[in-house]
C-alpha cells in the first residue's frame, strides 16, 4: 500500500488539532556517531519527522545521513534545502522552499527553476512552502546566505500579511523560521497572527531550546515545531519536548471523546 502523501498527513493532523515534532538535522554538524545517538533518541521519544539540510551545507556527509536514516529509521525524510545543489533522491520530501519574507529572486524563484527537472524526475514529494525568515536578535546563516532582511521580531502584522500572500499564491505550508542558534524564538504574538491569516499547516523552528519555548509555540498555533542542535548540547531535551507534543495530542484526543 502506497503511504498517504506526507502533505495529506500534514493538512490532516492540522485540521484535527494533531501537533508534531521534526527535528532538524545538518550534515555539517553531525558524524555517524551523533547521527546514531539521535536516531535512537527519535525511536524511543516519537519524532514525526526528520528535516535534513541547513543554510550552508559545505560537507559531502548528506548522502551518507540520508542513507543512514533511511537504513535505520520508518521516520519520514525530508530536505531542508538552502538550494538546487542539495536535492537529494534518497529522501522521502522535499520543503520547497520559497523565501516570501525577502526579495531576493533567487530564493524567490530563481533556485527553484534550476531544481524544476531534477525534481521532476525524481520521486521525491514536493512540499511548497513559503519560507519566513524571523529577526531573532542576531543575524543568522540563513539571512546572511540568502542576503535578505528578516522580518522584524515585534510585527506580528507584516508576517500575517507576508503568509497570506505566500497562501494566495498557493504554497501549500508556512514556515515561520527565527534560523540556528537564534537568541529567541518566533513569538506568540506573531505565530497567533500567522494562524489568523491563513489555513495551511504552519512550521516553527529556531530558539525552541526549551519545554516552555515549545510549549509556548504550540498553544499560539504552530501545528509542527522544529528542534535541532539543542538536542546535540543535552540529548534529555528530546524527551522533554516530546513530552510536550504529546501532551498536546492527548489532551485533544480526550475533549473529541
Amino acid at each position: 500500500m502506497r503511504p498517504t502523501p506526507l502533505l495529506d498527513d500534514l493538512c490532516h493532523r492540522r485540521l484535527h488539532g494533531q501537533k508534531s515534532l521534526a527535528v532538524l538535522l545538518d550534515p555539517d554538524d553531525l558524524d555517524e556517531a551523533g547521527t546514531r545517538r539521535i536516531l535512537a533518541l527519535s525511536e524511543a521519544h516519537s519524532v514525526d519527522y526528520f528535516f535534513v539540510g541547513g543554510s550552508l551545507v559545505t560537507s559531502q556527509h548528506q548522502a551518507a545521513l540520508l542513507r543512514l536514516l533511511k537504513a535505520h529509521s520508518a521516520v519520514p525524510v525530508v530536505l531542508f534545502p538552502s538550494n538546487s545543489l542539495h536535492i537529494d533522491t534518497q529522501a522521502d520530501a522535499i520543503l520547497l522552499l520559497s523565501l516570501i519574507s525577502g526579495r531576493n529572486p533567487d530564493f524567490l524563484i530563481g533556485q527553484h527553476v534550476v531544481a524544476a527537472p531534477l525534481l521532476r524526475a525524481s520521486q521525491l514529494e514536493i512540499l511548497p512552502t513559503g519560507y519566513m525568515l524571523v529577526d531573532s536578535g542576531r543575524q543568522t546563516t540563513a539571512s546572511y546566505m540568502s542576503g535578505t532582511t528578516p522580518l522584524p521580531h515585534d510585527k506580528p502584522t507584516i508576517a500575517a500579511c507576508t503568509a497570506l500572500a505566500g497562501e494566495q499564491l498557493g504554497l501549500r505550508l508556512t514556515y515561520l523560521d527565527g534560523g540556528s542558534g537564534a537568541q529567541q524564538p518566533v513569538s506568540a504574538a506573531m505565530i497567533r497572527a500567522v494562524r489568523q491569516a491563513v489555513e495551511s499547516p504552519i512550521i516553527v523552528g529556531g530558539g525552541l531550546n526549551t519545554a516552555e519555548k515549545a510549549h509556548t509555540a504550540l498553544a499560539a498555533g504552530a501545528d509542527v515545531i522544529v528542534v535541532g542542535n539543542q538536542i546535540e548540547r543535552d540529548p534529555d531535551f528530546l524527551p522533554e519536548v516530546s513530552r510536550v507534543v504529546r501532551s498536546f495530542n492527548t489532551v485533544r484526543s480526550a475533549a473529541l471523546n
